[in-house]
């Protein structure tokens, strides 16, 4: 969405001259329309950061706060950057990595900026605890995210590996806790990557299937401070163990405005499948509903992982029938909101064109954010402080 050099100055309360002060210094970006004046036109979301940023410096007070919802840096990371509409891994294109390299090399670079991740990885395969078979007949009751957090305490119990701290000794638990849930989400199968453990289980006759999943697993795989990572690194700040950190971070994932928005979108599209897709965007803004998968506050412009999966799902599948719908709902949503899709709406379009289990959003979101964790928890041990802030009080 963008304004017009007028209307952005009315929004920061300045002059026009001021409002050009700001974008020689860098503060906006200007770009020029497609009009035949060529006018100058301001993106609204950075407009809005920069009238966020004038109301702290009024009131400080408001810093705090703001900071943990969508606003200025909280902790310092090496992981991931996220800037000008694009996101990294140690400096590395995410999107370009999830071509070329597995979930296991990615985690290599995330956790010891190398990509070789995978030799280490692969030395790190537990078997599932013998009470995890006592449980199995509970197992199709529970979502992805409680399984998975119900195997990780049985799992701890026995690995005293677990309390090595050492970068290394945090490296192999990763990559213990990563197979023992790929484990569980695939019924045990022995794969060489993640990718392939999945394809084997899902799509066994589809071994072309492995590229697409590797993809939407290393998009995954981390996204800075998320509430998701926050929490991993406040758990891992107090000295917790590895399991217990991955724990606390699938319980902030399973919410419905985190991993669980891709379940929210799986509604979506039954209800289109209906009504179509113009009727349901239209039958959930009346009802004052939030359309799922779409609008990430850091990509105004539109999420890359999305494009991605997207143009990964339809070569995977160019003549499935969820191509005409997407098209409509994506147009409905930005005629009607200005909003474009997320990576929430991309991994539910990978699951319908391969024809995965309703539930494989969820477990691919999970399984490659189990990476991101693991650099976190190296990141905050090496820290060696503890996540201890302070709240305002307002009672009485």
């Amino acid at each position: 969405m963008y304004l017009t050099a007028q209307q952005a100055a009315d929004e920061l309360g300045i002059s026009l001259a001021t409002l050009y002060a700001y974008v020689s210094r860098g503060l906006l970006r200007s770009e020029e329309s497609d009009g035949p004046s060529r006018a100058k036109r301001y993106i609204a979301a950075d407009v809005a950061a920069l009238k966020q940023k004038q109301a702290v410096r009024r009131n400080p007070r408001l810093a705090a706060e703001q900071a943990l919802s969508w606003g200025d840096p909280v902790l310092e990371s090496a992981i991931t950057r996220i800037a000008d509409g694009r996101f990294t891994y140690r400096g590395r294109d995410a999107v370009a990595l999830a071509h070329s390299h597995s979930l296991e090399a990615v985690a290599g670079l995330i956790w010891h900026d190398a990509l070789d991740g995978q030799p280490l990885i692969a030395q790190e395969r537990p078997s599932l605890p013998p009470a995890w078979a006592v449980l199995a007949p509970h197992l199709p009751q529970l979502t992805p995210f409680e399984q998975f957090q119900l195997i990780l305490p049985l799992a701890a119990a026995h690995d005293l590996a677990a309390y090595d701290r050492s970068p290394t000794g945090v490296a192999r638990t990763g990559g213990r806790i990563l197979h023992l849930l790929t484990a569980v989400a695939t019924g045990g199968t022995a794969a060489p990557t993640v990718a392939a453990a999945l394809q084997q289980a899902w799509l066994p006759h589809q071994p072309t299937a492995v590229h697409l999943l590797n993809a939407a697993l290393v998009l995954c795989a981390d996204h800075e401070l998320n509430a998701s990572s926050f929490t991993v690194r406040c758990v891992a700040s107090t000295g917790a163990n590895p399991y217990a950190a991955v724990g606390g971070g699938l319980a902030a994932l399973q919410g419905h405005k985190h991993g669980g928005q891709s379940e929210q979108v799986g509604r979506l599209w039954a209800e289109m499948a209906t009504s179509g897709a113009r009727s349901a965007v239209t039958a959930a803004l009346r009802r004052g509903e939030h359309i799922p998968g779409f609008g990430h506050p850091l990509y105004p412009q539109g999420d890359p992982r999305y494009k991605l999966l997207h143009d990964l799902a339809q070569q995977a599948a160019p003549t499935a029938d969820l191509w005409p719908p997407v098209a409509e709902l994506t147009t409905a949503v930005q005629e009607a909101l200005g909003l474009l899709p997320t990576i929430d709406l991309g991994l539910v379009l990978v699951s319908h064109a391969l024809g995965l289990p309703p539930t494989a959003p969820q477990t691919l979101f999970a399984l490659g954010r189990v990476v991101g964790w693991v650099g976190h928890m190296l990141e905050q041990y090496t820290a060696d402080t503890l996540i201890r802030p302070r709240a305002r009080y307002v009672g009485r």
